[in-house]
């Protein structure tokens, strides 16, 4: 027979307080004397209580649960195995969330949307009583939706959600990594003309950066080609094809192909190298984000660096403080990091503070 779970009561009787003491213990109340919730913590390690967070969501009105909505977009057979190869963005957000998430003592509840589910806000809107805030990824809400969301429960944006007036933003110095980017390649490595691989057009994050570059090469006076903008999904198998269709059509290339995530410079990588070209003797090429697999590659790839589990770590933070009637900023914007390494033409690495 399975041993039972120790209990509230058991905390209260190794503590030697009362039932109601380990509750208000648990559900940090102020007046409670230190001394006094010491020994109902200490209690507890002993006996390994895990807290049941339905209760103490009844005695205070709370859940002690964070919702996470973040886009999915089913992998196609041919990008498997590209996919796998590296540790993607979403999953280090996710796991800054959930650390974060933890430290605070609360749990989170994952809800996915995408091609299967393309009414986002259907399980946002089914599930809002269940948790006591949400932290939304990507597109799964439109500009219209998000008032509905803010207006039943705080609501935090990030990864390429937007910004909007209704609900607090953590987003990433996309301007600055891009003009921190641009000054390298041309100050050092001479680049006069650049592509950029695009992600989704409507995704906010690939519009700042679009616009950061263009707007840096107009303040060094080179140039940007329309015909050198490749638009593609994200992936670096969608990468590796737009790649090659851009490589057959075009004879005369830019100095550099900016892409606006790694996985995309992973995938402009291998369609270049299928066509022989060397990387960057040819061409040089560049990221955003900085993931694991970024300096393994070869030549290993000169990007800007996000701290992705910070930016989850801090969606969290604002998400708590607004949700205790804290004052906080309706943005907030985390630092972006020149990462230099070999793709753009350097030997060696070398970090350069972008912002």
């Amino acid at each position: 027979m399975a041993e039972q779970a120790p209990t509230i009561y058991d905390v209260a009787e190794r503590a030697g307080v009362s039932v109601a003491t380990v509750s208000r213990a648990l559900n940090d109340v102020e007046s409670l004397r230190a001394v006094t919730r010491d020994k109902v913590m200490r209690a507890m390690a002993e006996l390994d209580f895990v807290p049941n967070n339905v209760a103490r969501g009844l005695s205070r009105g709370k859940n002690w649960v964070l919702g996470l909505a973040f886009m999915h977009s089913p992998v196609r057979a041919n990008e498997a195995e590209v996919e796998a190869d590296s540790l993607l963005y979403t999953d280090i957000i996710i796991r800054g969330v959930e650390a974060e998430a933890a430290r605070h003592g609360y749990s989170l509840l994952l809800c996915s949307a995408g091609e299967e589910h393309p009414d986002g806000i259907a399980p946002l809107r089914n599930l809002t009583q269940s948790v006591d805030g949400w932290i939304v990824l990507d597109r799964v809400l439109s500009a219209d939706e998000v008032p509905e969301i803010s207006r039943r429960t705080p609501l935090v944006l990030m990864a390429g959600a937007g910004e909007s007036d209704s609900a607090y933003t953590v987003r990433v110095d996309n301007e600055g990594g891009i003009s921190s980017l641009v000054t390298h390649l041309v100050e050092v490595h001479g680049a006069r003309r650049f592509g950029y691989m695009s992600g989704l057009n409507e995704s906010p994050d690939n519009v700042a950066r679009l616009r950061a570059l263009r707007d840096s090469a107009r303040r060094h006076g080179v140039s940007v080609d329309d015909a050198d903008i490749i638009s593609c999904d994200w992936t670096s198998g969608g990468a590796e094809v737009q790649t090659a269709r851009w490589l057959d059509r075009r004879v005369d290339l830019p100095d550099v192909l900016v892409c606006a995530n790694d996985q995309m410079a992973i995938g402009a990588i291998h369609a270049m190298g299928a066509k022989g070209l060397k990387v960057p003797r040819d061409i040089a090429v560049t990221g955003f984000d900085d993931i694991p697999i970024a300096r393994y590659l070869t030549p290993a790839l000169t990007t800007v660096r996000q701290s992705s589990s910070a930016m989850g770590a801090e969606a969290v933070d604002v998400l708590l403080a607004a949700m205790a009637g804290e004052p906080v900023a309706n943005t907030t914007t985390l630092a972006s990091r020149l990462q230099v390494r070999h793709s753009c033409g350097c030997r060696g690495e070398l970090d350069e503070v972008a912002s």
